[in-house]
């Protein structure tokens, strides 16, 4: 019982927040207002029906108990029925309109009830209660100076109210009754409750208007604040309130402004900031580029000189040229960031067959031996070619490096999306690093911050597929492994028409071929490669090449 009240204000209250503010207030003012006017309507009918029964009561019992005094002294100790008759004839000719009974013994030792009109007025009506206590005679003393007194009793008859009282003459007179009809009264009862019915609804429309108008005065301003804040929170940050009045409105009115100012000095602050930031990593990665590119030709040349050099000195001219090729492909992500965070990268797109692509990536990086390619021939999607070489390098670069060979890529499409997995044999993601596998600079083990990635490589495939409309996922096999998903629109040209009339990427070649997009992890050798599908069959190829490339960290 004790928990009954708890849960019925949890239930009003989740009832209420059904409900906007301005339905809110005007129903407590409609439940205040409602109650005020039923408890005052209810006062005053109560009052006035006591004070009208009352009145009526007093004066209708008054008279009748003068006229049983005057109109029976004059009888005989022992009447006859005609004169008690004639008695009640006179009593029942009065200003009340009640009727009269007189009961008494008459001559012939009998009971004689007179009554002045005895189809409505006969002894039956008089409640039993009421006539034994008419009839009990009570003992004269200090307090009592009567042995019988006045009783009456409302009673109902037919759906008709009616006043019965009765009273013993003192001194051996006879018993007479009274009957007077309440019909009146109640009639008159019946118009007051209908006027304060009418008053109470019309004190309702009164509150639901006033509810209103101050719902209007309270919650305009709150409506205006709530607007406000909405476009400040889509970036409109010179949004400002108007403000007028002291009151504690146009205090919070102030306090947004304050705040919609700090907030844009703060923005503007950190939006320079960042730009800076952004031009500064964007001036250093091409100024980089030209020593790069004469240090990079020198490598190539001692690289192809290792065999001939003094063996104390080839692992320092090895790990030179591995050093500079690992700078490289850290200038050429960082300006493929610095191009995604200034919204300049664009799509060039192409009709693209699946499975010829992944062929190509994998085979231009030595890669043949190392992947099983599941892939039907004849998916053609409209994509950028050289966006989708670079998603595939680091995916398929990122599983042979952390899973280790086989690395299998499957195509498949789903309705009017391209979705492609990339699946490797190693211990798979830790769970603790798989929230943060596409971050910038991510790497899973902060004791390897040496590795040969840089940590941007699946921060860059998450670009690419994002700036096509699509997505990768990261998760681990059941069987073993991770698996990274790679969903993609079959045609994208939506999204490319949508960043129509921007800057096209520089880098991007007139063909749609990498220009400096390459995968992770090759070594230098040759290989086979292997297709799997319903219209593939078996192909063979041998091909030689370096695969240095895009690289990425957030495994093991």
């Amino acid at each position: 019982m004790s928990d009954e009240p708890g849960r019925a204000r949890g239930w009003a209250a989740g009832l209420l927040r059904w409900f906007s503010l301005r339905l809110r207030l005007m129903l407590v003012f409609g439940l205040v207002a409602l109650t005020a006017a039923v408890s005052a309507s209810a006062i005053a009918y109560w009052l006035n029906r006591d004070a009208v029964l009352t009145r009526t009561q007093d004066a209708a019992l008054d008279e009748f108990r003068k006229a049983l005094k005057d109109d029976t002294d004059p009888l005989p100790s022992l009447p006859t029925c005609s004169e008690l008759r004639e008695a009640a004839g006179r009593m029942a000719d009065n200003t009340q309109k009640y009727e009269v009974l007189l009961i008494t013994r008459t001559k012939d030792a009998g009971s004689c009830p007179a009554a002045s009109d005895k189809a409505l007025f006969t002894l039956d009506v008089v409640p039993s209660s009421l006539r034994r206590a008419v009839d009990q005679k009570r003992p004269v003393g200090k307090g009592n100076t009567s042995p019988y007194h006045l009783y009456w009793q409302r009673i109902t008859l037919d759906g008709t109210p009616y006043l019965v009282g009765g009273a013993k003459v003192n001194g051996g007179g006879p018993t007479g009754y009274m009957l007077k009809s309440l019909d009146t009264e109640r009639q008159d009862l019946n118009s007051l409750a209908w006027s304060l019915g009418i008053a109470t609804g019309l004190a309702l429309i009164g509150a639901a208007l006033l509810a209103q108008a101050a719902a209007a005065t309270v919650l305009r301003p709150v409506q205006r604040l709530g607007e406000a804040a909405h476009r400040l929170g889509e970036g409109h940050l010179d949004t400002r309130l108007q403000v007028s009045g002291s009151d504690e409105l146009a205090n919070l009115s102030h306090t947004f402004n304050r705040a919609a100012e700090r907030l844009q000095k703060r923005v503007a602050e950190l939006s320079a900031r960042e730009a800076s930031s952004r031009r500064f990593v964007a001036d250093m990665s091409h100024e980089l580029r030209t020593p790069l590119t004469a240090i990079t030709a020198v490598t190539e040349v001692l690289e192809e000189e290792a065999d001939s050099l003094d063996p104390m000195i080839a692992p320092a001219v090895q790990l030179v040229v591995s050093e500079t090729r690992r700078l490289n492909d850290l200038v050429e992500n960082l300006m493929e960031v610095t191009r995604f965070d200034a919204g300049t990268a664009r799509l060039v797109l192409d009709d693209v067959d699946v499975a010829d692509q992944v062929t190509a990536c994998i085979d231009a990086r030595a890669w043949l031996d190392a992947v099983e390619l599941d892939a039907a021939r004849g998916i053609v999607a409209r994509l950028d070619p050289r966006r989708l070489d670079v998603i595939l390098a680091n995916l398929i670069g990122n599983a042979l490096k952390h899973g280790g060979s086989p690395v299998r890529v499957s195509v498949r499409t789903e309705g009017d999306e391209l979705l492609i997995k990339v699946r490797d044999h190693g211990p798979g993601i830790p769970e603790d690093v798989l929230p943060h596998v596409f971050d910038r600079f991510y790497k899973a083990s902060a004791s390897r911050p040496r590795s040969e990635g840089s940590g941007l490589g699946l921060s860059i495939a998450m670009e690419n597929a994002h700036i096509h409309g699509g997505d990768i996922g990261a998760a681990n096999s059941p069987e073993g492994g991770a698996v990274f998903t790679l969903r993609l629109p079959m045609d994208a040209s939506r999204i490319a028409s949508d960043e129509a009339g921007g800057e096209r990427d520089p880098d991007h070649d007139r063909d749609g071929s990498s220009g400096g997009e390459r995968g992770d992890g090759g070594t230098r050798g040759t290989g086979k490669a292997k297709g799997k599908g319903p219209d593939t069959g078996k192909g063979t190829g041998k091909g030689t090449g370096k695969g240095t490339g895009r690289d990425e960290e957030g495994r093991p």
